[in-house]
């Protein structure tokens, strides 16, 4: 049997090191980008936020299909699968 002895916090890392950066956030149902200005334990904010319906290829500078929201865009942590910056437009 392998044990964890000991476990260190590292602060800013996961969403938090991503903070007033362009995102990519993969969800249970949709593609969410936009500028990630807030992180709690519930939620994240985006700023100048889109549903991405096409992403298009990866390497792209242009989504092929992203639809803005009208204000700030708020997703449930509980629904993210994974994350990444982003440069796409």
């Amino acid at each position: 049997m392998k044990k964890v002895i000991q476990v260190t916090e590292v602060e800013n890392e996961g969403l938090e090191a991503l903070l007033d950066k362009k995102v990519m956030l993969f969800c249970l149902n949709y593609i969410y980008t936009g500028k990630l200005v807030g992180v709690n334990d519930t939620c994240v904010l985006l700023a100048d936020g889109a549903i991405v319906y096409e992403t298009g290829p990866f390497d792209d500078s242009k989504f092929k299909d992203a639809q803005k929201v009208a204000g700030s865009l708020y997703i449930q942590t509980g629904a993210i699968e994974s994350f990444c910056e982003t440069n796409k437009k």
